[in-house]
């Protein structure tokens, strides 16, 4: 028999400490600068930052409200990458060796979270739909 173990990579304290430091200065040139890649009407969040282990790519989860067509907003932010790095790597250049490449991911777990729970309330109302039938 063979025993297979799997190691979960678990973030250093430099991933997680330089992941926020890009999480908190991207949100705040998202706030500046968003109303002129998307426009006003849309709300862009940085839900996470996960850095590799070398610290040489940010990984920045969004989540994207006011909108239906969410992965529009995130290639709107893929044409402008260059400039919000640019942007990035002026307010955090002094604090690192290397500025981090940037990947756009859309972060869908409030979505996730709102379906899994219009189910959960569809599946209720049926469930009290057929007490109410049997006359319970």
């Amino acid at each position: 028999m063979v025993n297979i173990v799997f190691h979960a990579r678990m973030e250093s304290i430099r991933q997680k400490q330089v992941g926020e430091l890009v999480r908190r200065y991207f949100s705040n040139i998202l706030t500046q600068e968003g109303a002129y890649i998307y426009g006003r009407d849309k709300l862009v969040t940085v839900t996470q930052v996960k850095m590799t282990p070398d610290l040489l790519v940010a990984k920045i989860y969004l989540s994207v409200y006011g909108v239906e067509a969410k992965y529009e907003v995130i290639e709107q932010l893929q044409e402008q990458l260059h400039r919000l790095r640019q942007l990035l790597s002026a307010k955090i250049g002094r604090q690192m060796r290397r500025m981090p490449e940037i990947e756009l991911h859309l972060d869908e777990t409030v979505d996730e979270m709102y379906r899994v729970d219009a189910l959960l309330d569809r599946v209720n109302e049926e469930d009290q739909h057929i007490a109410e039938l049997r006359g319970e």
